[in-house]
């Protein structure tokens, strides 16, 4: 069980009023979009993804890539702005990573990117916003 606390918190309740029932699956529930769903895996602008659920700024679009998965995939997150635990899941072990301001589930980071630092924060479009440059 987790017990790490995080400084955005918010009951159940809370949390099924913000998301939508699509957002809470994968953001609270850790479970995936399907491949392909989301708009802003075409997103090509200037400007900065956030967490749905806090507002947290977590990557910039000069670290976006097409990865052909399916996910928006980045290169890096907004420094200081992403946690990463194991994930035992499915019979697997991977890296997810959440917000580190609410703890909620974003995605995974895989070591298979681009350079310069060949890590790919494959993420699921519903749990980030978009904010286009000014």
């Amino acid at each position: 069980m987790d017990t790490h606390t995080y400084p955005v918190t918010r009951t159940d309740a809370e949390w099924r009023a913000r998301l939508t029932p699509e957002q809470y699956a994968v953001m609270r529930g850790h479970g995936t979009e399907r491949p392909g769903s989301c708009a802003l895996l075409y997103e090509k602008r200037a400007g900065t993804f956030s967490c749905v659920g806090c507002d947290q700024p977590l990557f910039e679009s000069k670290l976006k890539f097409e990865s052909g998965t399916g996910w928006p995939s980045f290169n890096d997150p907004v420094p200081g702005s992403v946690e990463n635990t194991v994930d035992r899941s499915y019979g697997m072990v991977r890296t997810e990573c959440h917000c580190a301001r609410c703890g909620s589930h974003l995605g995974h980071v895989f070591e298979d990117g681009p350079p310069p630092t060949g890590l790919r924060y494959c993420i699921n479009g519903v749990a980030l916003k978009f904010e286009p440059a000014a």
